[in-house]
């Protein structure tokens, strides 16, 4: 299948809520929270916080980043419909695309 037969990608990042899906459908494959939680760095991570699930990744999005909420700080890249932090907000559309 070329390029001009897949459907294009829909992402809306919105204060609350990402939705994602494909053009032409009529609802959002996926919809979850626009948080993301950064978790302190290898060496600053205390046996219980490596056991939380974020050894390999030093951040995590959506859902998951709400149920990390306790061990690690969680933020909301968009305020107001407006991008506040570009790195974070980088960093969660990599995960969005490529996950």
């Amino acid at each position: 299948m070329d390029g001009a037969q897949r459907p294009a990608i829909v992402m809306d990042c919105g204060t609350g809520y990402t939705k994602l899906g494909y053009a032409g459908n009529v609802e959002p494959s996926y919809c979850f929270p626009t948080a993301i939680s950064s978790g302190p760095s290898a060496a600053q991570r205390s046996p219980s916080q490596q056991a939380s699930g974020l050894e390999d990744l030093d951040f995590c999005i959506g859902d998951e980043a709400l149920a990390h909420g306790p061990t690690c700080p969680v933020t909301y890249p968009i305020k107001h419909g407006m991008v506040e932090n570009w790195g974070s907000i980088e960093r969660f559309w990599q995960q969005c695309i490529f996950k």
